[in-house]
């Protein structure tokens, strides 16, 4: 498999000079960015998509938030919710740098008490990559928001691929939530879900009713 990653990331170009430096930035203080290959993928359903109306919840350092704005068309919008404002002061330094401020509106609140007044509907596109305990609650949440064949997008459905190990006494929260969730996720009724074996386990799913 490494054989495998590594011609693949040979074979594509490289990304935004932007995202590079970003990707060192969180390396070097530590903040957990999604995946180069996820951030590929964000792009790709952007751009297929030509999604204008994209909301993530997780802002961080705004690595994958720069991979869908950079994708978006002109008139794009996405909405981003972090309430960490030290992490959000370094995205939107980032965001200027790439001219994309007038598209990007950073949301300093608890994700949850934003979400359930949120007032966007009809979005193309919602990411979650945020406090794994509330993956549920944020995902009944945004379903409702997403246009009929809206897409939302689940990042660290395997941590590591903790969450593909048997059960075990010793498993953390988060293992133990996100094993639940993937279960909810893959039946909820309305959406056709999928979780790919990309980054740190990626799910898909469109909402079909």
């Amino acid at each position: 498999m490494t054989e495998i990653l590594r011609y693949l990331e040979a074979s594509h170009p490289a990304p935004h000079p932007l995202l590079l430096e970003l990707e060192q930035h969180g390396r070097k203080d530590g903040i957990p960015i999604v995946s180069r290959e996820t951030g590929r993928f964000l792009s790709v359903l952007v751009h297929m998509m030509q999604a204008n109306r994209i909301l993530e919840v997780g802002t961080a350092y705004g690595y994958s938030t720069l991979w869908m704005a950079l994708a978006q068309p002109p008139a794009g919008k996405l909405w981003t919710i972090d309430p960490d404002t030290a992490r959000t002061e370094v995205a939107l330094t980032y965001i200027r740098r790439a001219g994309e401020d007038d598209h990007i509106t950073i949301f300093n609140q608890d994700a949850l008490e934003l979400l359930e007044n949120f007032q966007q509907r009809n979005l193309d596109i919602v990411f979650i990559d945020a406090d794994k305990a509330q993956y549920r609650a944020y995902l009944d949440l945004v379903v409702p928001m997403l246009k009929r064949s809206g897409i939302v997008v689940i990042d660290n459905c395997m941590l590591d691929g903790r969450v593909a190990a048997p059960p075990s006494p010793d498993d953390d929260a988060d293992v133990v939530a996100m094993r639940a969730f993937n279960d909810y996720f893959l039946s909820h009724p309305e959406l056709d879900a999928t979780i790919l074996p990309l980054g740190d386990g990626t799910g898909i799913g469109a909402r079909i009713r």
